[in-house]
């Protein structure tokens, strides 16, 4: 009696099903890509088994010819693509085609927006190859055995892809996959001969193992065809494939052979990434250490950029074979988002990750590498403005990890950076650090910025006034990381970072003597009224004094030299970091006709509601929260009464 066939129906993982409802609903504008997602995963399970093959050469069996065959049926409108890759068994096809196992995609379908054209481009990030099948078939079966099982643990996948799919065991002679797509009626022309070489061609040129189609046979006149020469075509049932592409590892090929076009397919099929490269390097090291580089730089941002544990890195190739995908030895963390590939000839094939942390030619091409991105990005900087600040646009806040993770690089990385400032007004981070550089004032030795939660609270900061009176133009930080990364930079082309925030503002030399002279008045004049407010805010303050950054408004809070500020504070306490109290300075601007008033202000408990309210007012101006909002609502509806009567 032979083993029981175990066949059973499961559901879709609720992620997988959502995705899956929006490719059947053509999200992508451009069908044909389906065959380059399958074609690339083909690729992917034939460097898998070529790099298993290495400890286990009976995973080869007999057939060591790593290929991908696609084939057609105009008749029953079907298309098959097969490879005699790694293979899946039962389990690995449950996992890979019915749920997508990667963290975050949750979120991630919560950013879907119900705009097709917005979300074809989101879901062409998230990179789901298989499931692009169903844009074009309205059912698809998947036969599969992995490499060194025997033929009767062949699985059979099918589904229409709606809510469930059915999955059985079957005998599959050979290794590996094959996918065969039933097209939709209005998809019928995909399975032509010539329009399946042409996107083969468009797409899978750079894939390092040929890409097999039948040959096509010319038609034959009908004209003297006899009885014999029809036995003989019958008799002619061997198939005869031939390969369609190059199959020549792109990355292998001289540049100068190369085009943008191929280049660009290529990281198609290294990121399954739908959009453009902005920009590439190319690159053939030969000397101490030999290797091949080819590094691209996004166009847009992955959805998991800022999940630091999330797969990243290049994909590794030992003397052009496959090592692993997710390389992250070979680039800093901080150019986490660089997609690629590294082909070593220094690297043992047997290589592991514990042996790369360890291995000292991995350190010295990290280093290189990573100078190479630089350069890379500094290219792009000067000779394409628009692209840069679309790089920025994507990647910026991920770049000013760089000069806490890499000192070694510090200098070149200051160079990239771009900031909003108070010289523009804008928003838009287009702004270097040399453009500020250039256009500081005589006598001006720092480079000022101001650091806060939103472009409008740091841009109408009332630490900006003597700034804008005086026309010093004043950084705009808006990043959550901007001052724990301005902490590790200190200072840019010998001039050193202020937080006009912080401490006592000393202007230095853009200081008159005249506003020097004004400032001692104040503070002899203000005297009796700094020891009144010292009074009646208690511990509640560091210290109370005159302030010269004020022309417009009464009072600000400044933190101490050493104090850490609230940017960071948030930042370190959204770590899970227990941060130590810390108390504001009160600033007051003397010539302010309210402070004035204080001054007057004879009753005691009006004196220290007013002084209540201004403190109150000046930490909502810095983008603060109160302690006691209905305290402050109170004395301010109080003192609004009084001002009626």
């Amino acid at each position: 009696m032979g083993a029981q066939v175990k066949k059973e129906t499961m559901g879709f993982q609720t992620e997988a099903k959502q995705l899956l409802h929006l490719m059947i609903h053509s999200l992508y504008s451009n069908k044909e890509i389906f065959l380059r997602e399958l074609i690339s995963n083909a690729s992917d399970a034939a460097d898998k088994l070529r790099f298993a093959s290495l400890a286990n050469s009976a995973l080869l069996e007999e057939d060591p010819d790593l290929k991908i065959l696609v084939d057609f049926d105009t008749k029953k409108k079907t298309i098959t693509i097969s490879d005699n890759g790694i293979g899946m068994n039962r389990d690995e096809i449950i996992e890979n085609l019915g749920t997508i196992a990667k963290s975050g995609t949750a979120q991630f379908l919560d950013s879907l927006t119900g705009d097709e054209k917005k979300d074809s481009n989101l879901i062409g990030q998230f990179g789901v190859g298989f499931y692009s099948a169903f844009i074009v078939a309205d059912k698809v079966e998947v036969y599969s055995r992995k490499a060194g099982s025997p033929a009767e643990e062949g699985v059979r996948w099918e589904s229409t892809g709606e809510s469930d799919f059915d999955i059985e065991d079957v005998t599959k002679e050979d290794r590996g996959t094959k996918i065969v797509l039933h097209l939709k009626k209005e998809e019928k022309e995909f399975a032509e001969g010539y329009r399946l070489r042409g996107i083969v061609r468009k797409y899978a040129d750079h894939i390092s193992i040929p890409v097999m189609m039948l040959k096509e046979e010319l038609p034959t006149s009908p004209e003297g065809e006899d009885g014999k020469d029809k036995k003989e075509k019958k008799e002619k049932k061997t198939p005869e494939y031939e390969s369609v592409n190059s199959a020549l590892a792109l990355w292998t090929r001289p540049r100068t052979e190369l085009n943008d076009e191929e280049y660009k397919e290529f990281y198609k099929h290294i990121s399954h990434d739908f959009d453009d490269p902005l920009s590439w390097s190319h690159n053939k090291v030969e000397g101490k250490l030999e290797y091949t580089s080819l590094l691209y730089l996004p166009s847009r941002a992955p959805f998991d950029m800022w999940n630091r544990d999330a797969v990243r890195g290049l994909k590794l190739y030992v003397q052009r074979v496959f090592i692993m995908d997710d390389a992250e030895q070979f680039l800093p963390l901080y150019l986490r988002f660089v997609k690629g590939v590294i082909d070593s000839n220094d690297i043992s094939l047997n290589v592991s990750r514990e042996i790369l942390q360890k291995d000292p030619a991995v350190d010295s091409m990290k280093s290189a590498l990573t100078k190479r991105v630089l350069d890379m990005l500094s290219k792009l900087k000067k000779k394409d403005k628009e692209s840069y600040q679309k790089f920025w646009d994507e990647f910026g806040q991920v770049l000013k990890e760089g000069p806490a993770e890499d000192h070694a690089n510090k200098e070149k990385i200051a160079k990239l950076l771009l900031f909003s400032s108070t010289h523009t007004g804008e928003s838009k981070q287009d702004q270097s650090l040399e453009d500020y550089v250039s256009r500081m004032q005589k006598g001006q030795s720092k480079i000022y910025y101001v650091a806060g939660e939103s472009f409008n609270t740091v841009k109408n900061s009332p630490h900006l006034e003597v700034f804008r009176k005086k026309g010093i133009e004043v950084l705009l930080m808006t990043d959550r990381v901007d001052e724990w990364f301005v902490s590790h930079l200190m200072e840019f082309d010998g001039k050193q970072f202020q937080d006009v925030t912080r401490g006592e503002l000393d202007l230095g030399d853009l200081d008159t003597e005249e506003d020097k002279k004004q400032q001692e008045e104040q503070d002899k004049k203000a005297k009796p009224l700094l020891e009144r407010l010292k009074t009646s805010f208690g511990d509640k303050v560091a210290e109370v004094r005159t302030t010269n950054r004020l022309t417009e408004s009464p009072a600000c809070l400044s933190i101490t030299e050493h104090d850490m500020g609230a940017q960071m504070r948030k930042l370190m306490e959204a770590a899970g970091q227990a941060m130590p109290e810390t108390k504001p300075n009160f600033e007051i601007n003397p010539a302010h006709p309210l402070i004035d008033k204080l001054d007057k202000e004879a009753d005691e408990d009006r004196f220290n509601d007013l002084a209540s309210i201004l403190f109150d007012q000046a930490s909502l101006a810095e983008g603060g929260q109160l302690d006691d909002p209905a305290s402050y609502i109170h004395k301010l509806n109080k003192l609004l009464l009084d001002l009626t009567h």
